[in-house]
């Protein structure tokens, strides 16, 4: 008797193992940061979350994805860094300084994701219209490294002024996004240099003025650990030919993807996202799944100006989408 039990509870937890590796599903974490120059990662993260995830229809229901919410670049780098994320969405110096950091063994770049849409802002009371007015005051940027910290620091320098890591003739201070919009309201901020939809609010809640729009530089681009291209090269090759086919949808149908990261951004912010901003900010918008290597050894060139990527490496392998 039992025997007979003991073959019997044997075979249902075999049956009940079986059954467990049947319905198991492969996860997929991915980052991107809630801004407007994140659209992909925006419209993927609440598509998911409202159960019609984009990614999740095209790689099969056997794949889940965990999206990962960051303030900007350097954040979602260290998240890699830690095996906490698969791949993100980022800004290209992060992405950079992670490649150099890591002598090229863990970044890979999959494919562009959106240009322009970053500016430097500033009060317009008349006290800044020409960049010698910048001696003195108090630029923001998003966070310490990112790209558009970078810029700050390089387009200062190439005007004459003394850039430091702390301090020099204009002071850039890494201040979150949400932070920056308060503290400019509150007139402890001279300047912001950050991106969409941060820069509309700045001009349309906050009374600032664009003093430089950075038109054509590479915002976002989507980056793959290589831990995860030697564990699931299938489903990264899935996931980036989704990520292509949405970045065409947007460009198809602007209204209905503006309507969609609206929608998106009032869910991550908990607070309602204008349509006014959403459309401010598209003005200034290329979303593109196209990147080329000669657009980062620029920007390579631009960060060791100012002290950052020191170590630069060669960035073939960057761009190789092999482990």
């Amino acid at each position: 008797m039992n025997v007979m039990k003991s073959h019997h509870v044997l075979l249902a937890g075999l049956a009940l193992a079986m059954t467990d590796a049947a319905v198991a599903k492969t996860v997929l974490r991915v980052g991107y940061f809630p801004n407007v120059t994140h659209a992909q990662g925006i419209i993927g993260s609440h598509s998911t979350r409202e159960g019609q995830g984009w990614f999740e229809q095209r790689l099969g229901p056997d794949v889940t994805i965990q999206w990962f919410a960051y303030n900007a670049g350097p954040s979602a780098m260290e998240a890699m860094f830690a095996g906490s994320i698969d791949l993100t969405y980022v800004g290209p110096n992060p992405s950079l300084n992670a490649y150099i950091r890591s002598r090229g063994d863990e970044v890979r770049v999959l494919s562009g994701a959106a240009e322009g849409g970053a500016a430097l802002i500033v009060r317009a009371d008349g006290r800044i219209t020409k960049p010698a007015d910048f001696k003195g005051r108090t630029i923001a940027s998003p966070q310490f490294g990112n790209t558009q910290d970078v810029a700050a620091r390089a387009w200062l320098k190439r005007q004459g002024f003394r850039v430091a890591i702390t301090g020099g003739d204009v002071p850039v201070v890494p201040t979150a996004n949400p932070d920056q919009l308060a503290l400019f309201k509150q007139g402890r901020l001279d300047a912001v240099w950050t991106v969409e939809p941060w820069v509309s609010r700045l001009e349309l809640e906050a009374g600032g003025r664009a003093f430089l729009e950075q038109n054509d530089a590479v915002t976002t681009i989507l980056v793959a650990s290589v831990a995860v291209l030697q564990r699931q090269p299938g489903l990264v090759a899935k996931f980036v030919a989704a990520h292509r086919e949405l970045t065409a949808w947007i460009n198809e149908h602007p209204d209905q993807a503006q309507a969609r990261v609206r929608a998106g951004l009032t869910a991550e912010m908990r607070r309602e996202m204008p349509a006014a901003i959403i459309a401010n900010a598209w003005r200034r918008l290329r979303f593109t799944d196209q990147v080329a290597q000669k657009q980062f050894d620029a920007l390579v060139s631009e960060a060791q100006s100012v002290g950052f990527l020191r170590d630069a490496i060669p960035l073939d392998r960057m761009f190789s989408q092999k482990p």
